[in-house]
């Protein structure tokens, strides 16, 4: 694709659109080069019209002034690339824009590509990523985040009488999935790109219920049954790798098996000690020290640094055992599966972790934390029906009133009237999709 000479201008605009998501996209020649490489002009123009959530093909083809049926053949297109969410419903397609992560990022990654220029684009995203701390404070900037550690089962105590709830298995999340599909992990291709690559399995990356229909549907995951499925996730369990799932309590849609080498979401932990960029488990590790030799096994498989070794004398003798740092500790469990004394085990959090009931009370309270309630509000106000806005007055009545000055500062004065208007007007398959 030649970007040299085509204009910066739809670049820029869908910048400043997908920073206004709740996950954020700070502006940098970096992420403009990405855009550049991935979006032609017209389809820049385009994407910064589509809001976050589900909009009608032809309301989309009113807002964007375009043609419903060169619309379609865009659309098509795009979401065959990852650049757009489509689906259909009722007979009908709707569309809606994907932010940074997850999101377009993961859908160059999850597939192996000849239309792109996949060194280029990861070196890019590498630098964007990683290079400042703008976009992981961005990303990972309130207590409410995308994703949230999964204790690994065969970790818990027998016989303990902690309510252990069904969406905090991974085994139970993928059994009862209506749909299934796999991918490249796109971390792991992404660092394979990068040029420094890890040893860890990389068709690993599940998609589950409506999350695997839509990318099935654009090329971007492939079927598979409830059983392989479930194969995937012991294989990756017995190589050590960590469960991250969608942090949502109905209709996941996805689980990550992350390491700690690649994963995007463990490095930004890892390099700028964004400690709460996962959201832990309601389980926390706990280190026999009376038992632990100190062999390092459990150092060297946490995905996040939160073990280390100390030495000290106990009982006359110099002697090594190893430490867990309580505000980093995931509660993944993959230091008890690689314990070989027994000297680790898994024990209830004193407070058990809040996780949102679906992904659309994630993105509420998400956009709520980070002050940007009011963008999401004006871009969706479109294609949202009451119901969906009743579901966000909820959210405000719970939440402390400083935060909500803070996340409704970006609104004009219009806010009200637009949301009395849309209320009155507006109801159908969207709010039910949201």
């Amino acid at each position: 694709m030649d970007t040299a000479s085509a204009p910066t201008r739809p670049y820029r605009l869908l910048q400043q659109r997908l920073d206004r998501n709740v996950t954020g996209a700070p502006d940098s020649p970096t992420f403009l080069r990405i855009l550049q490489l991935l979006f032609t002009p017209d389809e820049a123009d385009l994407a910064r019209r589509v809001p976050t959530t589900f909009i009608s093909l032809r309301r989309l083809a009113r807002r964007a002034h375009l043609d419903e049926a060169r619309l379609g053949d865009m659309v098509t297109s795009m979401a065959e690339r990852g650049l757009l969410f489509d689906v259909e419903h009722d007979g009908q397609r709707y569309v809606a824009l994907p932010p940074v992560v997850i999101g377009f990022f993961e859908f160059t990654f999850m597939r192996t590509r000849d239309d792109y220029p996949m060194a280029e684009l990861a070196r890019l995203f590498d630098q964007y990523f990683f290079e400042r701390e703008t976009f992981a404070d961005a990303v990972f900037a309130g207590q409410t985040q995308i994703g949230r550690s999964l204790v690994n089962e065969d970790a818990l105590p027998q016989g303990d009488h902690t309510e252990v709830l069904d969406w905090e298995r991974a085994s139970f999340i993928v059994a009862n999935a209506r749909s299934h599909a796999v991918s490249l992990c796109a971390c792991r291709h992404h660092a394979q790109h990068a040029g420094h690559p890890c040893d860890h399995p990389m068709r690993t990356c599940l998609s589950l219920n409506g999350g695997a229909d839509i990318l099935a549907r654009q090329g971007i995951a492939e079927r598979i049954s409830r059983a392989e499925a479930m194969t995937i996730l012991e294989g990756a369990k017995a190589a050590g790798l960590a469960q991250t799932g969608d942090n949502v309590q109905r209709d996941v849609s996805y689980i990550c098996n992350c390491c700690g080498c690649s994963c995007g979401m463990m490095n930004a932990i890892r390099r700028f000690d964004l400690r709460n960029a996962v959201v832990t488990s309601n389980w926390i590790s706990a280190i026999d020290t009376e038992t632990c030799n100190g062999c390092t096994r459990c150092v060297k498989v946490c995905p996040v640094n939160a073990i280390s070794i100390v030495v000290g004398e106990r009982n006359g003798h110099v002697r090594k055992w190893a430490v867990r740092d309580a505000d980093l500790c995931l509660g993944c469990g993959v230091c008890y599966t690689r314990c070989k004394r027994g000297a680790l085990s898994m024990q209830p959090r004193a407070r058990r972790v809040f996780t949102p009931e679906t992904t659309f009370d994630r993105i509420v309270a998400m956009a709520i934390e980070r002050g940007k309630l009011g963008d999401l509000l004006v871009d969706n106000l479109e294609g949202w029906g009451p119901h969906a806005l009743a579901r966000v007055v909820q959210a405000v009545e719970k939440t402390p009133a400083p935060k909500i000055v803070n996340a409704i500062a970006p609104l004009k004065s219009t806010f009200l009237n637009a949301i009395s208007a849309t209320a009155r007007s507006s109801s159908g398959p969207t709010a039910e999709m949201v």
